[in-house]
This record gives C-alpha cells, structure tokens and sequence, in this order.
C-alpha cells in the first residue's frame, strides 16, 4: 500500500491505475479509523479493481469552538488497518495542499437540504463538506465513492452536489455499522468516558423503540418525536441537540409517516457530539 501526500501523485497513481484499465473506488475519511471506516474499505473492494481512502481533517467543515484541534488522528494506526483490509493507497494531503493560499472557491447546496439537522446546529458545515469532496472527486477522479448511512443527511448533500454539477461519480451508502451494544461506531466515540460511553448507548435504545412503535401502526410524527426525546432526556448525561423526523429522502416536514422517513439526532455526551438516525 501506497501512501501520497500531494495532488500531482496521486493524480499519477490514479493516471497509472487508469492506464490499466482499472477501476476506482474512494473512501473519504477524516482518519482515525473504526470498523465502519474498514467496512466501506471492504465495500470497495468488492466492486473496485483500485481502492484509495482519503484522510483528511477537513478544517472548511468545522465551526469556531468545535473540536478541529483535537480531533484524533494517527496516520501509522490507520496505514496499518487500511492496509489489512486490501486499501491500494491512502491520500493524506497538508490543509496547504487542499487548500493554497488565495483560496476563495466554496460549493452551497441548497438549503432545502442542509439548513435543517446539522446544517442548523453547524452552519456552514455542509459548505466545507461539499467543497472537500468535490475536490476529493476532481482530484482522484474515482468510479464509485463509499460513505456510511450514518451521515444520512451528508450523504443526500453530496447525492445533491453530484446531479446537480453533472459529476460522473456513483455514491454507494452502506448500513450504519454499530459496536455490539448498538452504539454508532464513530472516531468521537474516542471522547467517551465509561459514564459517558454507557449513557450514550440512549441513542441506539431510543431509535429502536421508535421503530418497534412505527411497526405497531403508529404513524403521528410528533409522538414519536417526544418519545424518543423522552427516553433521551432521561439519561441524566445527555443534551440534545436535535432531535428530527423528515421525509425521507427529501427531508421535508413530516406530520404523518408515510413511504419512507428520517429519524436523525444529534446528542452531546460530555464533549463528544454523537448522531445516528433511523429510517422508519
């Protein structure tokens, strides 16, 4: 496995993939890797001659206060499990290398999608998510890109982006992957203490109360709002943030569920911020 810091070579790997007529898949990933960054790598195996992930610490997409600095990273750890899952090559470009001085180009998806869920507790989050990936798809030039349904909400942004700019470039979203109690596997988790990390299992329990509830006939969008937000409320170490439902995928208000809807949250546990949604 490959490991490039700069856009001239990975373009030239990606040239030399190409060349060979090869296929190629893209993982975009802030680093610090878990068994959901591994299984999108697998994913990508599947289907893709080449696999190569970016790991990229994206400062366009992090607001004042949140946690830029501190956000984990370690480049030999991640090599070392990209590499044990057949990953081809990972981009680990400087933020000088994405973005040079002068730099003054940003992409703004609609906000019919990004205004609401984390777009409204993170503004302008969504504006540095679409610009990096964009950049991650003019650069790599890949076939098919992997992202996880946790970030359903980024997923439908970047979906949005690609129609829209006419971007050759297939998203395949894999399932949620969740540590053996129900809890979203995400690099913040890292954050957790045990209190913490035990309080936070809330979010999973509440999702799927929600559904069991969808399942029995209820269909009052609000009800199961309060519901969930109630089961939250009651772990002592929680504040919410958001808790929302919306048509599913165009994320518009809903009263009753009917067809598909999205169940997304977003809870603070100390100074980990965790999401995780359902689609009922």
């Amino acid at each position: 496995m490959l490991i490039f810091h700069t856009i001239a070579e990975i373009r030239e790997f990606v040239r030399q993939a190409r060349v060979k007529g090869y296929s190629i898949g893209l993982v975009p990933t802030m680093g610090y890797l878990h068994e959901g960054h591994l299984t999108l790598m697998r994913q990508a195996k599947k289907q893709c001659d080449t696999v190569i992930i970016s790991i990229f610490v994206n400062p366009t997409q992090f607001g004042p206060g949140e946690d830029l600095a501190s956000y984990p990273r370690d480049l030999d750890r991640d090599a070392a499990m990209a590499e044990g899952v057949g990953v081809d090559a990972i981009f680990n470009p400087a933020a000088e290398e994405i973005y040079p001085s002068g730099y003054s180009t940003y992409i703004d998806v609609e906000q019919r999608i990004t205004e609401k869920l984390c777009g409204a507790s993170r503004p302008g989050h969504f504006r540095g998510v679409a610009t990096v990936v964009a950049k991650l798809f003019n650069i790599v030039k890949p076939d098919y890109a992997y992202f996880g349904q946790k970030d359903a909400q980024q997923v439908l942004v970047i979906k949005r982006m690609i129609a829209d700019l006419n971007m050759e470039v297939g998203v395949v979203t894999v399932p949620t992957v969740r540590e053996h109690d129900g809890l979203a596997m995400s690099s913040r988790n890292v954050y957790l203490d045990p209190e913490q990390r035990q309080a936070a299992l809330s979010l999973s329990s509440s999702l799927n109360r929600a559904a069991a509830e969808v399942r029995a006939g209820e269909r009052d969008a609000a009800k199961i709002r309060q519901l969930v937000i109630d089961l939250i409320k009651a772990e002592p170490l929680a504040r919410i943030d958001y808790v929302e439902i919306y048509s599913y995928p165009d994320l518009e208000p809903v009263e009753f569920i009917k067809g598909q809807a999205l169940l997304a949250l977003a809870v603070k546990f100390g100074r980990a911020r965790l999401i995780d949604n359902i689609i009922l």
